[in-house]
This record gives C-alpha cells, sequence and structure tokens, in this order.
C-alpha cells in the first residue's frame, strides 16, 4: 500500500485515518479483493488517498499504481445515465414526469404505455432487474427492441426492484432525445466540463485499467464486465463506464457542490441537483432511492453506521466500486475496488460498511 500525498488540510489538523488501512488489508488477506483504491474528500479537501493490494493476480501478478482505471459497472447509472437524463431535464427536452412513450412510442405495449422516466430513475417501473441474456444475442439495438414488447414483471409504480432494464431504456432515450448516444452524452456534458479525463466508455489504453475476471478464459481489461453491457458493444446506460478514484471524486464533489465543479465548470444548477438528490420513498415504505442515488436500501452498505440514513446517499457497482456523498458534513468517500479479479468470488459490502464507518468515526461525526 502507498500513501498518496495530497493538497488539503494541514498535517497538524489531519483526522487519523490509520485504522482504514488494517480495514482493507484485512479484507485482502481474507480474499474478499484484491486491491483497492480509496479517497476521501470534504469540500474541497483531499482528506485521504491511499491505494492497497496487487493491480492484478491473474494471469500475472502487477503492482497497484496511481490513477489506475476500474469498471464501474452500475455506478454508470448515476455518473453517466441520470445525470444525462438530469441534464436534459433541465434544458426542457424532456420531463422526467412523462411517460417514455412519449418520446419513445414504440414502447408503449403489453403495459408499458404509463411507465414513466421517474420510475425508472427510482426503479419502481415494473421491470425484471434482468431480462434475459438471450435477448442481447443479436446486439444492443436488437435487445432495445426486445426490451419494448416485453412485458413487466409489475404494476408500475407499485413495487421496488432494482433493474437494470430501465437504466438500459434510459440510455436509449438520451439517444433518441439528443441524437448522442449515451457514452458521446456523457463525455461532451459530465466528463469534458469535470476534467474527468480518465473516466469512459470503451477506453483504449488498457494498460493503466484493473481487470475484473477472465471472459472465455482470457482476462481483457478495458472490455466492460457486465455481460449485457458487452454484448451492446460496451455501450449501456446501465454498465459501461470505467474511471478512477481521483475521477469519480470529482463527481461528487460536483454534486455536493450543488452541480458546479471546483474549476468553476457548472453541469447542472443547484435547483437540479437538489431535485436529482431529493429521497423519494419507495411503494414498500422502506427504500429511499433519488434519481440515480440510492439512500436507504438493502444496497446502501457503503453508508456505514454513522452517515445520516435519508439524507445520504451513493451507489455501488457489481465489479467493486462505490461512492457515498453526505450533504450534511460534505464528506464523500470514493472506494474501488476490483473484487471480482481472478476468480469472481469476492466479497466487498462489509467492507464498504466498515470504511464507512472508520472515516465518519475518524471525523468525528
Amino acid at each position: 500500500m502507498l500513501a498518496i500525498p495530497r493538497v488539503g488540510l494541514p498535517q497538524s489538523k489531519m483526522p487519523d485515518f490509520s485504522p482504514i488501512d488494517a480495514i482493507i488489508e484485512k479484507a485482502i488477506q481474507g480474499g474478499r479483493c484484491p486491491n483497492a483504491d480509496l479517497f476521501v474528500g470534504r469540500g474541497n479537501d483531499v482528506l485521504y488517498q491511499k491505494f492497497y493490494g496487487k493491480m492484478a493476480i491473474k494471469p500475472e501478478e502487477r503492482p497497484m499504481a496511481p490513477g489506475l482505471v476500474f469498471d464501474l459497472a452500475s455506478l454508470t447509472k448515476p455518473m453517466a445515465t441520470a445525470t444525462s437524463i438530469m441534464i436534459l431535464h433541465e434544458r426542457g427536452k424532456l420531463n422526467v414526469k412523462d411517460p417514455i412513450a412519449k418520446y419513445m412510442p414504440t414502447f408503449a405495449q403489453n403495459g408499458k404505455e404509463a411507465v414513466t422516466i421517474e420510475q425508472c430513475l427510482l426503479h419502481i417501473a415494473g421491470f425484471v432487474p434482468d431480462n434475459p441474456l438471450s435477448d442481447f444475442a443479436d446486439g444492443g439495438n436488437i435487445a432495445i427492441e426486445r426490451i419494448k414488447v416485453a412485458p413487466l414483471k409489475n404494476a408500475p409504480g407499485t413495487t421496488f426492484a432494482y433493474s437494470d432494464v430501465g437504466y438500459i431504456v434510459l440510455g436509449e432515450l438520451v439517444r433518441l432525445i439528443d441524437g448522442r448516444t449515451i457514452d458521446t452524452f456523457a463525455q461532451d456534458e459530465i466528463c469534458k466540463p469535470l476534467l474527468m479525463r480518465q473516466t469512459s466508455y470503451l477506453p483504449t489504453n488498457r494498460a493503466s485499467i484493473v481487470p475484473t475476471e477472465a471472459r472465455d478464459g482470457v482476462f481483457t481489461p478495458g472490455e466492460v464486465h457486465d455481460p449485457r453491457a458487452h454484448k451492446m458493444g460496451g455501450v449501456a446506460g446501465h454498465a459501461g463506464l470505467f474511471s478512477s478514484a481521483d475521477d469519480v471524486a470529482k463527481f461528487g464533489q460536483m454534486i455536493l457542490r450543488g452541480g458546479v465543479a471546483r474549476g468553476g465548470a457548472r453541469i447542472l444548477k443547484t435547483e437540479t441537483v437538489a431535485e436529482m438528490i431529493k429521497p423519494r420513498p419507495a411503494p414498500d415504505d422502506q427504500t429511499l432511492r433519488t434519481y440515480g442515488f440510492d439512500c436507504v436500501s438493502p444496497y446502501d452498505s457503503p453508508r456505514g453506521k454513522a452517515f445520516a440514513r435519508g439524507k445520504s446517499f451513493g451507489h455501488t457497482g457489481y465489479t467493486g466500486g462505490s461512492i457515498w456523498m453526505d450533504p450534511d458534513s460534505g464528506v464523500y468517500i470514493v472506494l474501488l475496488t476490483s473484487r471480482l479479479h481472478p476468480d469472481g468470488k469476492g466479497d466487498v459490502k462489509q467492507l464498504r460498511f466498515d470504511v464507512a464507518t472508520a472515516v465518519a468515526e475518524a471525523l468525528g461525526l
């Protein structure tokens, strides 16, 4: 492991984050993950950044290094797709309360006529969590057409069910309304203005990409792990984005700053961000989601024990990454791991919880 010197608080005022090192090292030694890249920020200050473990174990060991790029998996949902939808909402190109079918008329089939953009954002549209992988056998365009004709599992607005399908639809919606595909739109409207230079779909500098597990016996860093996104050519609304801890932190800082980057670039209006991050109860009265972020749900382990329940928010990714943001304290925690490397058996749910808890304790929250 190696600490990276950063511009931030004076050393005399720095909290003691050293207990986090033992937590992460224990997870690595226990086979929960082979690596981790941690970034803790508060306001404009970088409080702690450190990387741990090995970048790769197979086919050969490679050491960790600064600025490595991870497959973000479902962090794509808030960072690319939901933020793109809110940009279009702010510009009057769509309204999140509108039915999908207003912009995608052929979607109005088999009970989906009334499904709204908002319901897709909140995972209450009624979709199955994942449609059959066979639906993607003929590529992304045909997969979208199969989703259009597929029936819902639940009536719209009645059930919370975390679903990749809804975000695949939202990614396609961005293309239909704007003309740019979700990867190009997100790059132009989010990543470039935020100077997120290590963030993209379909990354090309594969030497800097942390591998996940093998596909057909071969490790292919830079190819998205998610099987449906992979069959869609690596570009989808639910998965496909790659990024570094530094860049994910830039995104989190922008959200907590009300839509404006530290350097001054404005991605969203303050009122749009407020609408985006507002906790909204799901029909089960136990789950809280925002437009793109998790708040209170079975997936909220990065909240830890101390960050405000029902106010703080974030998201996880299947490959092992997470971000969590706390508006009350201004703290944001980015923890990227490649838990699936090398054999797909890692598990970082408890690690996320423990790291968030340790950060809050170090800050006296």
